[in-house]
């Protein structure tokens, strides 16, 4: 009896508290209801006006609430602003109450966006606060608009901060500074404990203050935080210093920078220490191209991608040229000598006229006064102020050089500034991006420039993936990435993805396999893709897994061959001679394998050497390859049954199959693969009546395979029946998911199919997928056939509209 009692009890408490404070609420409710066209609403109800009272008064009444009975707390719930309900999750599932609902709903109203269709929510709390978070950090939402979001009791930073798994940081760095200031010190705490991805999307050119923010971020949630992963999408022209920076702090290495405070949680080592020059000048030392070539690459590289794109020639006209004599004219503007080698921007301990620190390096190459002097300044009115650089623009001519003065701007100085003249020819004056990109640094190993090692750096925890999206690397991006990547053992996975490396792909190939030579390298996972390559793709291959035999996972793509991008500079013959060879590939260790072909054929044997090399291969992928002949597509299948025993799936995506039928059924016969994909390969397109039955017989005898995808092969009513005999009572087959997607299918023939599949009553097969099929042309009939078939499987389809593809249509009839 005590447990109905003190349900009694705490019944009874709840409605005197309610009671006490229901006056106020009541009598605001009691106001006479304005008339509309449906009458006057009806008055709350008793029960509803407590829980508003309950609910308004909870820093009082929170610890009574939490004990009240799963009943009367379920009617709470929905009541409570959101810093009360995550607080009270723990006790409501103790009490086998969900709040999800909750969560879900409060998203639908106030975020107001719909979640992906490929996005698998899990907990609907954790994906709400961690918008709520951002949202309120770009000041996007205004938590004074909802009671829900308003309580004077809670900070909606600190209070959301424990749930934030991923972190985006766009444009200006909007955020950074408001992290690191000191009242927001503890939500930069428990971010350090609780955020593992942090990305950054279309940043634009920022200014020193929000980098030296950013550096203190980065700081406090990479090297001392549990930050795991760093992405970059979508930064058409990056602005180096910023890149350079965000790349030395995720490969571990931290300068506290010049003026910035030092860090508390580094202890006293890092507190006597002077400020050395930024990561730049310390990766890339006195001999860096200057930004003004590297931007240009960068910023031409997507023009250049455009009009390569469509023309489709290998000798196109240059889209941008880079003028020497602008640059000598922004030099003498700015009082230095343009025959003199330009040395690298000073720093602000160096602008004030004081010794450079220790710590820099040096080189050789510079003179005992150049080293001791910095280069001369013009004065501060000899030049006028430019304006903030917000975006990219081209230069209107030479006479928009100008120079950077300022003290806002000592680290900066002529290398901030980007002079882009298009079409212009300055008697021989010009050299094209090409030039820049691959001749103006000779040489693969990043060494040749005189890159110094980074022994002056702190060295702390280093992230373990890294992507980079849309991001042209310019030559000094490119050699300051390679540089890191050669010690950088931490690194388990790295993107690339359309990044304009051109030759200096050798450089990145050097690099990981001086990164696979290191003790304790864990990469094993290598994401590349681009526009063009200076290799053939299966050159490419090759030489990756030769530099890295510990590959688990290689992804690469390569989408035009491009004779632009040719390696070769003047006094190089060629590739370096270590990186393409003739020699076989030593065994790897590779799992799964993706390549993405551009046109033209592929010499198969190629290819059959890193299968050959592969034994461990379980995933092969192949997109638009292309090969000579029928027989170099079976030499490939045949290399598949002979040395990769492993390989469980196979997938081909928009090749053209149509002469390869009996390639195709020697693959179906194949009883150690477990699912195939042939996605918009023409299967069908010719023999179909002869070749259908001989497919169908093929996989009646396949007892091994688990899934068969067929989408965009222009199967139709006929096709989509004869498949259904693969379901028949004679058949050994196991098979349990199917994709019949974009197959030109009507609702008939769909309909005759969930009958057969009923007669033959084969039980639940698995998963069957419809998209964009043509089941619009009769909506009853389509539900029907749908719901018969989910009796016997889990169908997956969509409301598509098939007069957008009436020319597929047409050719199947």
């Amino acid at each position: 009896m005590a447990a109905p009692e003190a349900w009694r009890a705490r019944s009874c408490w709840f409605c005197e508290v309610a009671a006490a404070t229901t006056m106020e609420a009541t009598s605001r409710e009691a106001a006479p209801a304005k008339s509309s066209a449906s009458g006057p609403s009806a008055p709350p109800a008793l029960f509803e006006l407590c829980g508003r009272a309950v609910s308004a008064h909870m820093g009082v009444l929170e610890s009574g609430v939490w004990a009240l009975p799963g009943p009367i707390l379920q009617s709470i719930l929905p009541l409570l602003n959101i810093y009360y309900l995550e607080r009270i999750e723990e006790t409501a599932l103790k009490k086998g109450l969900s709040t999800q609902a909750i969560w879900r709903r409060l998203w639908d109203e106030l975020m107001k966006t719909r979640p992906s269709s490929l996005e698998s929510v899990t907990c609907w709390r954790a994906k709400f606060m961690e918008a709520f978070f951002s949202h309120v950090l770009r000041g996007t939402i205004d938590v004074s608009s909802d009671r829900r979001l308003c309580d004077q009791r809670f900070s909606p930073l600190l209070h959301s901060s424990r749930h934030v798994r991923q972190l985006t940081i766009c444009n200006m760095l909007q955020g950074a500074t408001e992290l690191v200031a000191e009242p927001n010190r503890r939500v930069l705490e428990t971010l350090a404990s609780s955020l593992h991805t942090l990305k950054f999307r279309h940043l634009l050119f920022s200014d020193v203050a929000a980098q030296q923010s950013l550096r203190q971020l980065l700081h406090q949630l990479i090297h001392h935080g549990a930050v795991s992963q760093v992405s970059l999408y979508s930064w058409p022209v990056p602005e180096s210093a910023l890149f350079i920076l965000i790349l030395t702090m995720s490969a571990g290495f931290w300068q506290p920078g010049p003026g910035g405070p030092p860090c508390r949680l580094c202890g006293e080592a890092s507190r006597g220490r002077a400020p050395s020059r930024d990561e730049g000048s310390l990766l890339l030392g006195s001999r860096r191209p200057r930004r003004d070539a590297a931007e240009r690459c960068a910023a031409a590289l997507m023009a250049s991608r455009r009009k390569s794109e469509a023309k489709q020639i290998t000798r196109a006209a240059p889209t941008a040229r880079v003028t020497r004599r602008s640059t000598q004219e922004s030099l003498r503007a700015g009082g230095i000598d343009p025959k003199r080698e330009l040395q690298p921007p000073a720093t602000s301990h160096e602008a004030a006229g004081t010794k450079r620190p220790p710590s820099a390096p040096t080189t050789s190459s510079a003179s005992p006064s150049s080293s001791t002097s910095a280069p001369k300044r013009a004065p501060a009115s000899s030049a006028p102020q430019p304006k903030p650089l917000k975006r990219f623009k081209r230069a209107t001519g030479k006479k928009g050089a100008r120079t950077r003065q300022g003290s806002g701007a000592e680290s900066e100085d002529l290398y901030d500034f980007v002079f882009i003249v298009a079409g212009e020819k300055e008697d021989g004056e010009e050299m094209e991006i090409g030039e820049v990109a691959c001749g103006a640094l000779d040489g693969s190993d990043p060494n040749c420039l005189g890159l110094p090692a980074l022994e002056a750096s702190q060295r702390f925890r280093s992230i373990s993936t890294l992507e980079l999206f849309t991001v042209p690397l310019s030559t000094e991006a490119a050699l300051t990435l390679c540089h890191l990547l050669s010690s950088w053992v931490s690194l388990e996975s790295l993107t690339l993805s359309y990044n304009g490396l051109g030759s200096n792909i050798f450089r990145l190939l050097d690099s990981l396999r001086a990164l696979s030579g290191q003790a304790g390298c864990r990469l094993r996972a290598l994401h590349l893709s681009d526009l063009f390559s200076p290799l053939p793709i299966l050159e490419l291959t090759r030489a990756i897994v030769r530099a890295l035999p510990l590959l688990r996972v290689l992804s690469i793509r390569v989408d035009h061959p491009s004779q632009r991008d040719n390696p070769a500079v003047p006094g190089n013959a060629g590739p370096p001679s270590h990186i393409i060879g003739d020699e076989e590939i030593p065994e790897n260790c590779l799992e799964q394998l993706e390549m993405g072909f551009p046109r033209g054929a592929q010499p198969a044997p190629l290819l059959c050497s890193v299968l050959k090399a592969s034994g461990s291969l379980q995933q092969l992928s192949l997109d638009s390859a292309t090969f000579a002949s029928p027989q170099d597509f079976g030499l490939v299948l045949q290399t598949l049954k002979d040395y990769n025993l492993a390989l469980k799936r196979l997938s081909f995506h928009d090749m053209n199959l149509a002469d390869c039928q009996s390639e195709v059924l020697f693959l179906l016969q194949n009883l150690t693969l477990q699912e195939i994909t042939f996605s918009f390969c023409r299967l069908f397109e010719k023999r179909p009546a002869q070749f259908l039955p001989e497919m169908v017989a093929a996989m009646k005898g396949n007892s091994t395979l688990k899934g068969l995808r067929l989408p965009g092969n222009r199967l139709g009513n006929a096709g989509l029946l004869a498949l259904a005999d693969v379901f028949s009572e004679d058949s050994s087959s196991s098979l349990c998911q199917l994709d019949i997607s974009s197959n030109c299918i009507k609702p008939d023939g769909l309909l005759e199919f969930a009958k057969r599949l009923e007669r033959w009553g084969r039980g639940a097969f698995g998963h069957l997928r419809l998209f964009q099929n043509w089941l619009d042309q009769d909506a009853v009939t389509a539900r029907e056939a749908i719901r018969r078939l989910r009796a016997t499987c889990h169908v997956v389809s969509d409301s598509w509209d098939s007069s957008q593809a009436f020319a597929d249509y047409v050719s199947t009839m």
